[in-house]
């Protein structure tokens, strides 16, 4: 390996709203990430603003103005990594940060990753809070296989397809599909799923992960149709 080292650093899940953001970081991100983050002047981030946001939470040592912040975007070629790269070959270390979660999983990040692989650097993740994960552990179903299928079709009948696709794959192969949804739109992909699951399904449904108002709820869908459906509109 040479150069600098590329860190992956995972950022706190979700809005205290209006509470104490330092404290969420605290809490949520261990202090060895920590103490990374707060010795780094260069980060490739997925959002400017909460990026900024984020360090300041984190206690990063350097005034933030004074912090090198380069936005990188989700589609391939929106953005100019070679500097990044640069950056990291002549032996200056580089954080790699989501904007909420662990960066390069459902986020932005997976190509510099790769160009840094491929320039021979040193490739670090750090320890973090997944949203992915803690929905797993969480939900009470098969926990050694499961397989993330990310943001499904927002329109039928491409979304009410793909939805009984990945009920056949887990009964077919005994596994839980994870999916994830942006939040103005996690009430209609809830009703999308209750709709059109069998009834003797389960569903898990993980909300706020790691602020005070989490909830994680597990039933078949038969009981969810049952009871008033939870509001899940953006707040």
């Amino acid at each position: 390996m040479t150069g600098g080292t590329l860190y992956l650093i995972p950022a706190a899940i979700g809005d205290p709203k209006g509470g104490d953001q330092a404290a969420l970081v605290n809490a949520t991100i261990p202090a060895a990430t920590l103490s990374v983050l707060q010795g780094l002047v260069t980060f490739a981030v997925e959002d400017a603003k909460s990026a900024r946001a984020f360090l300041k939470a984190a206690g990063i040592r350097l005034p933030v103005q004074e912090v090198s912040i380069t936005e990188i975007g989700h589609a391939p070629g929106s953005q100019d990594l070679k500097p990044l790269i640069e950056t990291l070959c002549i032996g200056r270390d580089v954080g790699l940060l989501s904007e909420s979660g662990c960066p390069a999983v459902a986020d932005p990040g997976a190509l510099l990753v790769r160009m840094a692989h491929e320039a021979s650097i040193n490739v670090v993740p750090l320890v973090g809070p997944s949203s992915l994960l803690l929905a797993l552990m969480a939900s009470g179903l098969e926990g050694q296989r499961f397989a993330f299928a990310g943001y499904i079709p927002v329109k039928d009948p491409h979304r009410a397809r793909t939805i009984r696709d990945l009920e056949v794959r887990s009964r077919v192969a005994h596994e839980t599909e994870i999916v994830i949804e942006t939040p103005f739109r996690n009430q209609a992909l809830f009703e999308a799923l209750v709709t059109t699951l069998h009834p003797a399904t389960r569903l898990a449904l993980a909300v706020d992960l790691t602020l005070p108002s989490e909830s994680n709820r597990m039933k078949t869908v038969a009981a969810w149709r049952r009871e008033p459906a939870p509001m899940l509109a953006k707040r």
